[in-house]
């Protein structure tokens, strides 16, 4: 298995489990990652129990809605359902609270 290198992300300061903004993800990319190999692997976990993991493959902009506590779902863009009917008839009505986001998917 190839060595990650030996640089390290700094610990995050414990305030919690978070949602993570766009603002601290450009941080923690710009300045605590930033030492970090250009090959290292982004891997996201299946859950917060980290009961299984999968290589980041891509993203989408969306926009959020929680449905449970922690968990809800996405839809597309305003500019998304305006230009596709199709897309419109499938998301006929979208929450009042959904936020923009971007959304990461696992490769498996």
């Amino acid at each position: 298995m190839p060595q990650s290198g030996s640089a390290e992300p700094a610990p995050p300061e414990d305030q919690g489990d978070q949602a993570l903004t766009l603002d601290v993800l450009r941080r923690l990319v710009g300045n605590d990652w930033s030492r970090l190999p250009g090959r290292t692997l982004v891997v996201l976990s299946r859950d917060t129990e980290g009961n299984a993991y999968s290589p980041f493959s891509t993203y989408s902009h969306a926009r959020y809605s929680p449905v449970y506590e922690l968990t809800g779902e996405a839809y597309p863009l305003e500019s998304e359902l305006a230009a596709d009917a199709e897309l419109r008839d499938l998301y006929g009505q979208i929450p009042d609270n959904a936020v923009a986001a971007l959304v990461l998917y696992p490769l498996g």
